[in-house]
């Protein structure tokens, strides 16, 4: 067991780490060397979506949801960079990391591949109820889920590509009364009670610092995402994923679901490419002329 204990001098700020078990006593100038200040107790949440494979989508003609089921799927990428980080921090800092997603029984495969990462435990929030749900009402469940589960830090992937809303994060972080940063691209510094990111925008980055807890959106810029080992894989093909139904969580019934989405989908459907081409003969002026009545007709001008 570790105590930890940060305070200020005339000559600079300090950290005293004392380690009961190993009877050690460390003082670190955290001016000079430590940007992460280790905490044992660190909860650090990642929310993950399994989306379906990109080339397999398929469409419900009767709700115009997505159809998940028998559908081949993945973990979204984007949510694949939040879990390094996750990892990351875990290692440079302590504490633990828990992976959550809200899905049918088959997000389980997504959740095996987190555990297989590395993380520490694993939570399937599924249930009938939630099925149809739109931005708010997923992030309604999973702010409910999450309040039960404790957190300093809450770590999502900036959008989910079957949807490119970018929006269940930081409703997560309104629901949960906490400050959210989002298009994260580097974790500069990490405190016992602040963070400090860079945000990413178009001509450059923000420097940003938000107290804790805190939830992060990221970015495929801010790491690499590592690969699941044997030994992970093994642990996570054994290992017992617990199910958070609609009754565990205390929600309101009239806020999950198809019938607690404020925004219905009125159609969706599969791009499909049109093949028409026309080849303009004639002189450049009769060309010029005939291009601008098929674009006129496009109604492009």
């Amino acid at each position: 067991m570790r105590y930890f204990l940060n305070f200020k001098t005339s000559i600079g700020k300090f950290g005293l780490i004392q380690d009961i078990e190993k009877k050690t006593l460390k003082v670190y100038n955290f001016n000079s060397c430590c940007k992460i200040i280790f905490r044992d107790n660190m909860n650090i949440i990642v929310c993950i979506k399994q989306v379906p494979d990109t080339a397999e989508i398929k469409i419900n003609p009767h709700t115009n949801t997505l159809m998940r089921e028998g559908v081949p799927s993945i973990i979204n990428p984007y949510d694949l960079h939040a879990i390094e980080a996750a990892l990351q921090l875990k290692e440079n800092k302590g504490g633990k990391v828990t992976v959550i997603t809200m899905g049918p029984p088959q997000a389980e495969d997504a959740l095996r591949e987190a555990l297989a990462m590395g993380v520490d435990e694993a939570k399937l929030i599924s249930d009938k109820a939630f099925a149809g749900s739109d931005t708010w009402a997923t992030a309604y469940t999973l702010s409910k889920a999450i309040e039960k589960l404790g957190f300093d830090i809450i770590l999502c992937g900036k959008q989910a590509i079957d949807g490119d809303t970018a929006q269940v994060g930081p409703e997560i972080a309104e629901l949960l009364d906490i400050p959210h940063i989002a298009y994260v691209n580097l974790i500069k510094e990490l405190g016992d009670d602040y963070i400090i990111v860079h945000r990413l925008m178009d001509d450059g980055y923000d420097i940003v610092q938000a107290s804790l807890p805190v939830l992060l959106t990221v970015v495929k810029e801010l790491n690499v995402p590592r690969l699941p080992s044997l030994k992970g894989k093994l642990i996570a093909k054994k290992a017992s994923i617990p199910v958070i139904t609609f009754k565990d969580l205390g929600a309101q019934e009239e806020n999950v679901g198809l019938q607690g989405s404020p925004t219905k989908v009125k159609n969706i459907f599969a791009q499909t490419m049109k093949g028409d081409r026309k080849i303009l003969e004639g002189d450049i002026e009769k060309q010029v002329e005939e291009l601008l009545e098929v674009l006129k007709n496009l109604k492009c001008l």
